[in-house]
């Protein structure tokens, strides 16, 4: 790697011989990562010099990878050097954590995670147990996404009670009020994080469904949408608005199917407007939502055909 190395600096795996861990470049992401994830899983775990957090998380991903013992291998790429694959996936923030397999990504992270939880990760990923007990906020994600809206506000409360200055509580809350439809308190309990964690993937998660939210309520009516699009299959913005419109009422299948649907037939619309609509989608749904998941392998055979 061309940066100076520094006594804090990670010693890179490609560098000492280890075949489990090395660095990749733009030209060689398709070898390193898609073909070789089709033998092995593969992490990419992408990141930059000047992200703190990147460091941290780097050593910890290398003990995790090397204590799987060949179950999973580890490709680091350079957002500063090599821009072009983390800008085609959508990575806004770093550190970013993406498991490829069988060509395709199929789950992700994004922050430095404790040793633990980048453990569980892949131990689910190679298809082992784990013993782990779910944390509070874990708790209250899952009864977010089973829909127990009260339940997850309360939970998300508690923590932002414990910890004013939690991105996760006041994220996870503002998506609460999302979901309820009080776009005005959500934005409120957003301006409650610090700006030093104004930037974590939480926040910007939170940040994207609100927008989204906004966005969908300005779209128009479903049926109508459906009306313009028989009328001419080809109205890329009548697709655009309806995913939005979809999205709003909780039709992420729907909403995906749209804009890749278009991504398919005219990528370059609008400056490639319904890629860039679909990143922020999968920003606002979370990176483990298994719609998220889903539409990005399809978007990358896309991208990648």
């Amino acid at each position: 790697m061309a940066n100076e190395m520094t006594l804090d600096t990670p010693i890179l795996g490609g560098a000492g011989g280890d075949d489990l861990i090395k660095d990749t470049t733009t030209k060689d992401f398709v070898v390193d990562v898609v073909e070789a994830s089709k033998q092995v899983p593969v992490l990419v775990d992408f990141w930059a010099p000047w992200c703190g957090p990147c460091r941290q998380l780097t050593p910890v991903l290398e003990k995790a990878v090397r204590a799987a013992k060949g179950a999973v291998k580890l490709v680091k790429l350079n957002i500063d050097e090599h821009p072009q694959i983390p800008g085609q996936m959508g990575v806004q923030s770093i550190p970013a954590v993406f498991a490829f397999q069988d060509g395709k990504p199929v789950d992700g992270f994004m922050g430095a995670l404790p040793e633990s939880r980048v453990t569980a990760f892949i131990a689910r990923l190679i298809g082992k147990e784990t013993e782990d007990e779910p944390s509070e906020l874990e708790a209250a994600e899952a009864a977010l996404a089973a829909g127990d809206v009260n339940t997850a506000a309360q939970i998300f409360g508690e923590g932002l009670q414990k910890d004013a200055e939690s991105a996760e509580a006041a994220a996870g809350l503002a998506r609460c009020y999302i979901n309820l439809g009080d776009l005005i308190r959500a934005e409120q309990t957003l301006a409650l994080i610090p700006p030093a964690k104004a930037e974590s993937a939480a926040a910007a998660g939170a940040r994207a469904a609100l927008d989204l939210a906004k966005k969908g309520a300005d779209a128009g009516d479903v049926t109508a949408l459906r009306a313009k699009l028989d009328a001419d299959p080809n109205d890329h913005q009548a697709r655009f608005d309806l995913a939005l419109a979809l999205n709003a009422k909780g039709e992420r299948e729907g909403a995906l199917d749209a804009l890749l649907a278009i991504v398919a037939k005219n990528r370059g619309w609008k400056d490639e407007a319904a890629r860039k609509q679909l990143l922020q989608l999968f920003e606002a749904w979370g990176g483990a939502d298994p719609v998220t998941v889903a539409g990005r392998q399809r978007l990358s055979s896309l991208l990648f055909a």
